[in-house]
């Protein structure tokens, strides 16, 4: 970003609150959601009801009012991503746990913790989000609160809150990736019901049949459709077509029967090195067989963007610092802070000036840290920001700290 760059997300939330989908939402409304996604940008630490009456001119009840009234999220960061012009576009879902005490919150359970690779007590959140592949990330558009669940399993919860909101995503990508937890019949029949298709990863053991090409014999009976079963350790050459070949990564591609979905798939094997010797093998699929094994490789591992999105918003944005007990303050704060995630991303693609540089969500964060204390000062102070000299200074003073100002 160049040094003399004005954060400019306040013109981004505006601009985007200008368009037809929030023409019925109040000033008064759009002002707060204005100056509540600037503070998550710019407050280090802790982000609360406390913290944010303390770095504005409202009281804490204020926000703990205006956080009960439900906002649309979903439409302004799908307008925020839409501007972004991706030209190669992926839909990632995936749920992550929300660290959370006491009794009386909603949606208080036990959840799935990654990094602790154990069942945890809190909260969870279902996330969406768009995955730029050319420039390798991730773009937040929706995070719904697990709630309680009666009746049915997480895995059916999961499908229906796809089904419930493909809606907003179908215009973005025919394509929805998940981490291997998902690979299971009923996420992939609903995929392909809602007109889309699924791409994840496979177990090592799982059940795989080479599809029979050769000609087949006279003899009555049926025709034989497969020709012996998939072996991850020991794969079958001739149906496979090497599609990558690096130093670091082999990737094989074939069309096999998947005997757990009941349907053939598309799958890239790939064997992965280290040092000249290989080190583990994965096996990803795609239900789309016309999509070549090289970019369901790519696909899959695009989707880890999704959780550098969890990261920077539990790091820099107070994700897991909300106060609130009631299930609408719960979602505003999940959205409010994934969304400055994403106010911060945009922003640094349309400054940027080198292809290679990379995005540093601590870098926005101590620019904007520095920009509320500059406002602070030239209010308290009196200072002219608009002379040419101070506006040198406060070029300099907004990037002071930065990793790479």
């Amino acid at each position: 970003m160049p040094s003399n760059e004005h954060p400019n997300a306040i013109s981004l939330i505006y601009s985007t609150l200008e368009s037809d989908k929030f023409s019925t939402l109040k000033e008064s409304r759009k002002q707060f959601i204005a100056n509540v996604l600037v503070l998550f940008l710019s407050i280090k630490g802790r982000i609360n009801f406390l913290q944010l009456s303390r770095f504005s001119k409202n009281c804490e009840q204020y926000f703990r009012i205006n956080f009960e009234n439900k906002f649309n999220f979903q439409d302004f960061n799908l307008k925020l991503i839409l501007e972004q012009s991706i030209k190669e576009c992926l839909v990632a879902f995936d749920p992550s746990y929300i660290s959370k005490s006491g009794k009386m919150t909603f949606g208080l359970n036990m959840y799935w913790s990654g990094c602790a690779k154990k069942a945890k007590w809190g909260l969870e959140i279902c996330g969406f989000a768009a995955i730029d592949v050319l420039r390798n990330t991730a773009f937040h558009l929706n995070a719904i609160q697990t709630p309680p669940i009666e009746g049915m399993t997480l895995l059916v919860y999961y499908c229906q809150i796809v089904k419930d909101n493909y809606l907003y995503f179908k215009d973005l990508s025919k394509y929805m990736v998940a981490d291997a937890y998902f690979s299971k019949k009923e996420v992939v029949d609903t995929m392909l019901s809602l007109g889309l298709h699924f791409i994840s990863r496979l177990r090592s053991d799982s059940n795989l049949k080479y599809k029979f090409t050769g000609e087949q014999n006279c003899k009555k009976g049926a025709n034989k459709k497969y020709d012996g079963k998939f072996n991850l350790k020991s794969l079958n050459m001739k149906h496979f077509t090497e599609v990558v070949c690096e130093d670091h990564v082999k990737v094989y591609s074939a069309i096999v029967y998947s005997v757990a979905f009941k349907r053939d798939i598309k799958i890239a094997v790939a064997l992965f090195y280290k040092n000249g010797k290989e080190v583990t093998r994965k096996i990803y699929f795609s239900t789309n067989l016309d999509l070549s094994a090289d970019k369901i490789f790519r696909y899959y591992c695009s989707r880890f963007q999704i959780e550098f999105l969890y990261r920077d918003a539990k790091q820099y944005c107070g994700l897991t610092n909300c106060q609130a007990r009631s299930q609408n303050k719960l979602a505003f704060h999940f959205n409010a802070a994934l969304t400055a995630v994403n106010l911060a991303k945009v922003d640094w693609l349309n400054t940027k000036t080198d292809d290679n540089l990379q995005f540093s969500m601590s870098d926005y964060k101590t620019m904007y840290n520095n920009e509320l204390l500059l406002k602070t000062f030239i209010e308290r102070f009196g200072i002219n920001p608009n002379s040419t000299k101070n506006k040198q200074i406060i070029a300099e003073l907004r990037n002071w700290g930065k990793i790479a100002a």
